[in-house]
Order: C-alpha cells, then sequence, then structure tokens
C-alpha cells in the first residue's frame, strides 16, 4: 500500500506527461494515463468477481482439496495472472528509474505483491494452484523479464502498459490488505505502511 502511495501514483503523472510526449499512437490516451490505470482496475475487478461467482457450492467438490472453482475459471485466473505476472517482470526491464536503489525497492514492492497475489489464489484453488498454477505463474515472470531483455517500444507505449498495470496493482493491494471477508488488524497495517513509506522517502 506504501508503494502504491508514493511510487505508482506518482508515476502514473510521469506517464501521463511520456504520452502526452509521445506523439500519441492512441491519440484519445493522449490525456487519460488515469483512465488506462481505470480500465486496468476494472478488467481485474470483473476478473475476482467472476471467479468468485463461479465458486464451487459447497457439498459439490469432489475433494476439498481442489479447487472451488471450475476448472475453466481456474485457467482463466491464472491466464490474466500470468499477463499480470509478466507484465510486472517486462516494466522492470523498462524502468525509467534505473538506479540500484529503484530497482532494489521496486523488486522488494513487487516481490511482497507476489507473495500475497499466490495466497489469494492458493485460497480459491488450493491442490489445483498448488501443483500446476504457482508454477505456470513462476514461469510467466521469467518470460516477461526475458521479452523485455529482447525488444523495446517506444517510451508512450511502455508509460500505456504501466498505467494499466498500475490499476491492476491497486486493485490487488486494496483487496489483499485490506480484505472484508477475513480477519484483519488495524495496527500491524498502520505501523507496516508508515515504516515502508518512511523508508521510501528518506532513500
Amino acid at each position: 500500500m506504501a508503494y502504491v502511495f508514493i511510487h505508482i501514483f506518482p508515476e502514473l503523472e510521469i506517464a501521463q506527461d511520456t504520452i502526452s510526449k509521445g506523439g500519441s499512437f492512441l491519440p484519445f490516451l493522449e490525456h487519460h494515463a488515469y483512465l488506462v490505470a481505470l480500465l486496468g482496475l476494472i478488467l481485474f475487478y470483473g476478473l475476482e468477481k467472476s471467479v468468485s461467482y463461479a465458486q464451487i457450492a459447497p457439498g459439490e467438490e469432489t475433494d476439498t482439496n481442489e479447487t472451488t472453482t471450475s476448472i475453466g475459471f481456474f485457467w482463466l485466473h491464472i491466464a490474466s495472472f500470468s499477463v499480470y505476472n509478466a507484465l510486472i517482470s517486462y516494466l522492470f526491464v523498462h524502468r525509467e528509474e534505473q538506479d540500484l536503489q529503484g530497482l532494489i525497492f521496486f523488486s522488494i514492492a513487487m516481490g511482497l505483491h507476489f507473495l500475497v497475489n499466490d495466497f489469494s489464489l492458493r485460497r480459491y484453488h488450493k491442490n489445483t494452484y498448488h501443483r500446476t498454477g504457482r508454477r505456470v505463474l513462476s514461469t510467466s515472470i521469467l518470460i516477461g523479464w526475458l521479452v523485455g531483455l529482447v525488444t523495446h517500444i517506444s517510451e508512450a507505449a511502455t508509460a500505456v502498459l504501466f498505467a494499466f498495470l498500475a490499476g491492476g496493482v491497486i486493485l490487488n493491494v486494496l483487496k489483499e490488505e485490506l480484505p472484508e471477508e477475513r480477519e484483519s488488524r488495524f495496527w500491524p497495517f498502520a505501523l507496516g505502511a508508515v515504516f515502508y513509506s518512511v523508508l521510501l522517502i528518506l532513500l
């Protein structure tokens, strides 16, 4: 959450500036980086709602350790998070701030974010995720990184991808770090957010 407010929101403003100066391959997006972020948030929210609606009713499962959704929705969930993970690692290669300190903090924040997403997917899909999903998602991170090494797109296009990803990150952070349906505690959350915010600002 601290990373979202201290880094992602300001980087969205930079992305807006980059898109505006990029000669816009998509003229409509020239002043709408935040709209692209909203689109990312809406699409990932729609996916989460579709998966939650697709949950198998208690008693229908043949094994309580297997996925609580149909196998089709399992693969939809995994495919979307594979694209999400690949995009994060792709943008890791093409970040504007390539200094070591920035990369370290980006890696820490996204690594913790991956852990939170892993917990969520394991809760939804149980052993099906443990056997297959986690391997697919780990591979997608490597694929995104490799694609980032061998390809190059314009700064404006990279800014659009970042804005789209930012919407997904914001949704997943809010959904998993401020859960309504599970027990959550205010003070650990508040202290963690303050500590990491101070660290980011000082460094």
